[in-house]
């Protein structure tokens, strides 16, 4: 076994050489070895490679590839291989294949075509993982273990009779009994209430709405089943391959919403990652940072691993504009600042042919001699000379708590509007924060609060009584907290908690809110203090401070920003999605509530400041100029990307980075 790269921050990614003649493959290790390439996943699409018929296997090739990076010293991130099955696979079982909503077979001829409840696939790939852990756990390539490849990308969720046969078992485990489950679901509703388990069905295309709770139970069951998936070939691994680190790549994007990852998180020596960037967002580059931070808390505040990103244009966009230049070193650079210490991309070489023939790659079709690859070369520059990060963590006093399974409950059907989209109010507040030099972390209602000094509640649609109980403690502990509408509203099964909104932060909060009136697109409202969109409540102070009503609308006079003392520290109300400079007040009276300073004092407009700290103090600031001027700002220490002191001032040309180490 090889150890992970030390010394230097690992550097590489997916390598597929089973595209290429065995004649490219010396150059591609001459190309890494140029590039400064420490780490390859290998392996991920190579199940009709390594299997090409049922029980035959055939792993000369991967033998004499895994020889070429020991003897490159380029550790290995070994994929089980498990992602996609073999077209011999399907065609002999085809009852294995997915089903859409409406009973529609998802054929072979892409990847991910399989259910996730099918046995049939699950004995197959614990096979081959079998086959694959005996012969290469002492290989002296192998550093990392890497179960399968994005989960749920496309065959989740499956509406099969499988799945259905599943669910119920998933519902019997959860509920117990059938009259549990008709209480749990209000199915005394639309006279939809179960007299045997046997009836329940996947939500499949119904007339109309389906059942909210039920729903949300068939979220919970696609992601425990893939958990499933993942934890059988762990196990495989642990057994025939232990000592080494496991993994697989979450997908935390904003697009991507069909795991719950915090369930998932535990079971990962290392958390890892893919991230890629969409250009229709309205801030690509905001997301990413606030991605960053979603990892950062999945990983509990420990170092993760970047598995892919791109180092330029992707292909499954409607169109896919290629990165600036500068912008595939600055992408990396950020989410090393939110705490990654391995930088990874999918792909090393560009494909010929395929699917993703139009997706960039550390080898562009043009070659080593372009542009790009000159880029990706300084790129493992910086990895080797940020080594000294590894190990390191952010620091953030700020806190914005994220559910998934809120998310799911709150993107349900019949909800009071559409607009209303789970992590929006999140984004804004994380890139709100990062505009004045202030680090938040993102974390799961479930994570322990006591180091915050704010925390932010923002649309937490779902909370349990334990949840919503740490939040209010929190507070009454010194921390400063902002809850904002749309939050507390239902318990875990859905159901609305009566006696007024916000259910469970009511008493915290001192208000009562008598009822929403969600706005119209386009539609405002006006605030004693600005403006605000969105949203809009009845909303009344019953022990709390009143900071802003509305002054227009139905809803005039009612409250829109309310506070409220809670022993040491602070509960805050937003009823609303308010206007920018409104937004940016409320955000400047919390932070001076809670205490909290930025990252770099005077900090320029559109330049963002990441501190990392290590166990034994020293500190490291990572800055990342966004604007497309030059910025300057005071910082003491050595830019490690330029090796030049900073002399109490540092200059970034327009999209500049630097990661200064302080003293």
């Amino acid at each position: 076994m090889r150890a992970w790269p030390k010394g230097r921050l690992a550097y590489g990614g997916d390598y597929n050489p089973e595209q290429w003649p065995r004649s490219v493959w010396r150059e591609d290790v001459d190309l890494m070895q140029r590039a400064g390439v420490s780490f390859v996943t290998l392996g991920v699409f190579s199940w009709s490679w390594l299997e090409p018929h049922k029980g035959e296997y055939d792993f000369g090739w991967l033998d004499e590839v895994m020889d070429l990076m020991a003897q490159a010293d380029i550790a290995v991130d070994l994929a089980t291989a498990t992602a996609s099955p073999p077209p011999w696979l399907t065609t002999a079982y085809p009852e294995m294949l997915p089903r859409t909503a409406d009973g529609v077979v998802m054929w072979p001829g892409s990847r991910q075509s399989w259910c996730p409840s099918s046995p049939i696939f699950a004995e197959a790939a614990r096979a081959l993982v079998t086959q694959i852990a005996q012969r290469y756990h002492e290989h002296p390539a192998l550093a990392m273990w890497h179960i399968s490849n994005e989960y749920a990308c496309h065959n989740l969720p499956c509406y099969c009779d499988t799945c259905a046969a599943a669910f119920r078992a998933w519902l019997r485990r959860r509920y117990g009994s059938v009259d549990a489950l008709n209480d749990a679901w209000g199915t005394a509703f639309w006279s939809q209430r179960y007299t045997d388990l046997e009836q329940v069905l996947p939500p499949r295309r119904t007339p109309t709405f389906h059942n909210p709770t039920h729903v949300l139970d068939y979220h919970r069951f696609g992601s425990d089943t893939l958990l499933d998936h993942f934890l059988g070939e762990k196990a495989i691994l642990a057994d025939l391959s232990p000592g080494v680190p496991v993994t697989t790549n979450f997908m935390t994007m904003t697009q991507f919403r069909l795991l719950d990852y915090q369930s998932w998180a535990p079971h990962q020596d290392v958390v890892s990652t893919d991230h890629y960037r969409v250009a229709t967002l309205p801030d690509p580059v905001a997301e990413l940072s606030f991605q960053g931070a979603v990892t950062r808390g999945l990983a509990n505040g420990a170092p993760w691993m970047l598995m892919e990103h791109s180092t330029s244009a992707v292909n499954w966009q409607p169109v896919n504009p290629a990165k600036a230049p500068g912008e595939t070193l600055r992408d990396s650079l950020l989410h090393v600042a939110n705490g990654a210490d391995t930088i990874g991309f999918f792909q090393w070489r560009a494909s010929r042919a395929g699917a993703e023939k139009w997706h960039s790659a550390l080898v562009p079709h043009a070659g080593p001699e372009s542009a790009r690859f000159a880029e990706v070369c300084r790129l493992g520059a910086a990895a080797a000379a940020l080594g000294e990060l590894a190990g390191s963590r952010v620091e953030a006093q700020v806190a914005i708590l994220l559910d998934t399974q809120a998310l799911w409950a709150a993107s349900g059907p019949a909800m009071p509007s559409t607009a209303v989209d789970y992590p929006e109010m999140a984004q804004r507040v994380h890139r709100a924060l990062r505009d004045k030099g202030i680090t938040a972390d993102v974390v799961h209602p479930s994570a322990d609060l006591s180091a915050y000094r704010l925390i932010v509640v923002p649309t937490l649609y779902l909370v349990t009584d334990d949840h919503a109980a740490a939040i209010a403690a929190a507070a009454a502990g010194g921390a400063q907290v902002l809850v904002t509408y749309f939050s507390g509203i239902v318990d875990e099964h859905d159901h609305v908690r009566l006696g007024g909104y916000p259910g469970a932060f009511r008493d915290l909060l001192g208000i009562v809110v008598e009822e929403f009136d969600p706005l119209l697109p386009g539609a405002g409202v006006d605030l004693s203090r600005g403006h605000g969109t969105i949203w809009s409540e009845w909303c009344r102070a019953v022990d709390a401070e009143v900071v802003a009503t509305y002054t227009s609308g139905p809803c005039a006079g009612s409250a829109a920003m309310t506070r409220r003392t809670v022993g040491e520290g602070g509960a805050w109300y937003l009823g609303t999605m308010p206007d920018e400079a409104t937004f940016d007040g409320l955000l400047n009276a919390l932070v001076a509530a809670a205490g909290i300073a930025a990252a770099l004092p005077g900090l320029p407009s559109g330049v963002e400041a990441i501190r990392r700290r290590a166990a034994d103090g020293r500190s490291w600031v990572a800055l990342v100029n966004h604007t497309d001027a030059p910025a300057t700002m005071a910082v003491s220490g050595v830019d490690l990307l330029s090796g030049h002191a900073t002399d109490g001032s540092l200059t970034l040309p327009r999209g500049g980075v630097a990661v200064v180490r302080e003293g």
